[in-house]
């Protein structure tokens, strides 16, 4: 099957999703460093330049050489009545061959928390990632202290696969995650936690 690369335009009722672009920046960092109280207990430890128009540019050019090279899809959410940015999905580590599989990630800024806009976001990944880039599998994981991001993942059709310890580096510190995933044709049915 023959996939194709161009620039990716997924919408939905109220959502645009889009690679970045250099004129994101005020916006993008604006929304990152008001955010940051909510978003860091969840992240990776933010490096000192995290916010910087030097680190933003490097994003920039990271989304669109993984995207062309079939790699990854660094998508930013954006929401179509003003074109503001709310947050951002990462289809990550895309897996050809036997596996056709990827990784999300996900963060929202925290204005635009608890509105349904991130999983708008994610079904409608899913959707592209199963019908379009021909995956079979989307992993996902969080902290398991985590409930929001679990029920999300839940509610966008997730469903929990067990728990990989020390996953990820969190505010500096090995911590053990939470495993989901989706699959193209799931016959799994509700799994339990």
């Amino acid at each position: 099957m023959m996939l194709s690369f161009r620039k990716p335009k997924i919408e939905t009722d109220r959502l645009l999703l889009r690679l970045p672009q250099h004129s994101d920046y005020r916006s993008w960092a604006a929304l990152r460093e008001s955010s940051a109280p909510f978003l860091q207990p969840w992240e990776p430890a933010w490096a000192s330049d995290h916010l910087s128009r030097k680190s933003f540019t490097n994003r920039v050019y990271w989304a669109q050489r993984s995207h062309s090279q079939g790699t990854a899809m660094a998508l930013f959410l954006t929401r179509k009545g003003d074109g503001a940015i709310i947050g951002a999905i990462t289809l990550d580590n895309i897996r050809r061959g036997p596996s056709q599989s990827a990784t999300l990630g996900y963060w929202i800024g925290q204005p635009h928390a608890r509105q349904g806009y991130m999983r708008e976001g994610l079904v409608a990944l899913s959707h592209h990632a199963f019908r379009r880039l021909d995956l079979s599998r989307l992993e996902a994981a969080c902290l398991e202290e985590n409930t929001a991001s679990r029920g999300l993942l839940e509610k966008a059709g997730f469903k929990y696969e067990g728990v990989a310890q020390s996953y990820l580096q969190i505010a500096g510190r090995w911590r053990n995650h939470v495993l989901y995933a989706q699959l193209r044709s799931d016959r799994r049915g509700r799994a339990e936690t």
